[in-house]
């Protein structure tokens, strides 16, 4: 049963991998309320599976950091230009920004100024730092979908609209993990521990991470000589950096490196280090256990941590209210650092930290893509009753 007008041109500017999943399943869940819908914009290799136009590569928008945004920018501000020239000719129905909130944001409140309804799918972590960007984000927005509780409860503070609608990584994973059936699945021993190495998707953060997680694992690995080491990257070309980062520091360790499988390697492994941002979610939702790490160049560090002003950084401790998992920051971020942190947790009865992993898990389990393309239509809907 159609909930909207017929023919609905949706827009979407997905900025890099973890917005194409979003954007893929928003775009499933519309499509079963609007199957005639049209889909357009900038979006990854998974929304255009599912007929998304991509007018711009999406990795065009994947840069990570403030100093690594400024030799980018000219390119930028020029596929902003373009982008926002194009939707104002053609004015879709509703515009759907995720995440990228350095470029979506102010593409939302051109086209928001120009009569076209906008979204802004994950909000920015307008808690953490520069809490007045919560008016701009005011200005530029009809509607902000969040993925976690505590960003809805900020928003209500400030009367900007906001529907909390779950995040869809949970609703995608189980909520009890049989780590020796997905051991088994990536033809590893079943029977011994896995350690992923998950330095991320960014070619920068593989350069800053990779060789201290990489010294890090081979000293476990002494330690404990029946551990597995494993390894994903999100594409063959910064596998093909991990490979270089690996034969240059580490060449002598043995470990598997996975493409593509980022989730398949979180089920399977039993910890794991890995870099700040989505993916710790994503571990935890794997009820894999891990050490958060996190590391920029200089000055975005220096940069940044005059604005954050936050206790935790990573995800399962902003939804814990505790240090739930261990961090480490930038200078912090040591071999020997990594293995104090990781190697008590091998070998100690997790299945509290495990428990607290699961109801989380419960609470942001909420059918995201479905809440979040009701919210959609609704804002669309109140246009047309305007």
């Amino acid at each position: 049963m159609n909930t909207a007008q017929p023919h609905l041109n949706i827009a979407i500017i997905a900025g890099e991998h973890s917005g194409d999943i979003l954007g893929a399943d928003l775009i499933e869940a519309l499509r079963r309320r609007h199957p005639d819908a049209n889909f357009y914009g900038i979006g990854g290799p998974r929304m255009q599976a599912l007929g998304f136009n991509a007018l711009f590569d999406m990795e065009e928008l994947a840069v990570m950091g403030l100093v690594e945004v400024l030799g980018r920018l000219p390119r930028l501000l020029k596929v902003k230009r373009e982008i926002v020239a194009a939707l104002l000719k053609d004015k879709p129905d509703v515009f759907v920004g995720i995440d990228a909130p350095d470029f979506n944001l102010p593409v939302e409140l051109e086209l928001k100024q120009a009569g076209v309804k906008t979204v802004h799918y994950v909000s920015p972590s307008v808690w953490a730092w520069r809490h007045k960007r919560i008016f701009k984000i005011a200005k530029a927005t009809d509607m902000v979908l969040s993925l976690l509780p505590f960003e809805k409860a900020f928003y209500d503070k400030y009367q900007v609209p906001c529907t909390f609608v779950g995040h869809t990584m949970a609703d995608t994973m189980p909520i009890v993990v049989d780590k020796a059936q997905h051991k088994a699945a990536l033809q590893l021993d079943p029977e011994r521990p896995v350690l992923a190495i998950m330095p991320g998707s960014r070619s920068n953060e593989i350069k800053l991470l990779a060789p201290d997680f990489l010294a890090a694992a081979r000293l476990l690995q002494q330690q404990q000589p029946e551990l597995q080491l494993i390894a994903n990257m999100v594409t063959t070309q910064k596998a093909a950096q991990f490979a270089a980062i690996t034969q240059q520091s580490a060449a002598d360790l043995s470990i598997t490196v996975f493409t593509g499988q980022a989730r398949q390697a979180l089920l399977a492994a039993d910890a794991t280090f890995i870099t700040s941002g989505t993916a710790t979610l994503e571990a935890m939702l794997a009820k894999c256990l891990m050490v958060v790490a996190y590391r920029a160049n200089w000055l975005t560090y220096q940069i940044g941590r005059r604005l954050v002003k936050l206790e935790h950084f990573s995800l399962p401790n902003l939804l814990a209210g505790r240090a739930m998992v261990p961090e480490l920051l930038q200078h912090q971020v040591t071999p020997a650092a990594l293995v104090a942190a990781m190697a008590p947790m091998l070998q100690a009865d997790n299945s509290r930290l495990l428990a607290e992993y699961q109801a989380i898990h419960q609470q942001i389990k909420c059918d995201a893509s479905a809440r979040a393309a009701d919210a959609i239509l609704e804002v669309v809907r109140s246009d047309a009753m305007a």
